[in-house]
């Protein structure tokens, strides 16, 4: 029986799991994020180190690890703009085809929202593409209602993704 998931934050000299998993994420599920596989599999490994290392104050930024016996699975990222504390945003929330329907992704979700809770963040928000129904399912689960109209995923996209948010 497979076994459940342990979920913690990112350090910062875990930048190649990270990116790799990132990576992933980017190749499995091209459709779901604002990013594209071939824009991040171009940046050096610096970027890469810089980026966890620029979220390395918890105040904002929550990168998350989910991880099994076998290796990380799953990946998510809290963040909260200082200019705006009330929101709290919920990003790069991926988990690997392996670790599905294991709780991982609720996992994942009820760290951010715990941490973005603690934070006094008022609502946390996400983006999720329309059609996408085991994402949009578990966002449901977790309290997300849809906000406001579909845009496109991504600049010059056909690709449309909606806004959800969680009251906290």
């Amino acid at each position: 029986m497979p076994s459940t998931p342990d979920i913690r934050p990112f350090t910062s000299h875990e930048w190649r799991a990270y990116r790799d998993l990132r990576l992933q994420a980017l190749a499995d599920a091209p459709d779901a994020f604002g990013s594209t596989l071939a824009l991040e599999e171009a940046q050096s490994d610096a970027w890469w180190e810089d980026r966890l290392e620029a979220a390395s104050d918890p105040r904002w930024n929550l990168p998350l690890l989910a991880e099994m016996s076998s290796g990380p699975c799953g990946l998510a990222w809290g963040r909260i703009e200082p200019a705006s504390p009330e929101r709290a945003d919920l990003y790069q929330m991926w988990v690997h085809p392996d670790a599905r329907r294991l709780g991982t992704g609720r996992r994942l979700v009820d760290a951010v929202v715990a941490w973005a809770t603690r934070a006094g963040a008022r609502y946390l928000a996400l983006g999720v593409t329309c059609g996408d129904a085991p994402a949009n399912r578990l966002y449901v689960r977790a309290g997300f209602q849809q906000v406001g109209d579909p845009k496109p995923l991504r600049p010059g996209s056909r690709v449309m993704a909606h806004t959800m948010h969680l009251p906290l």
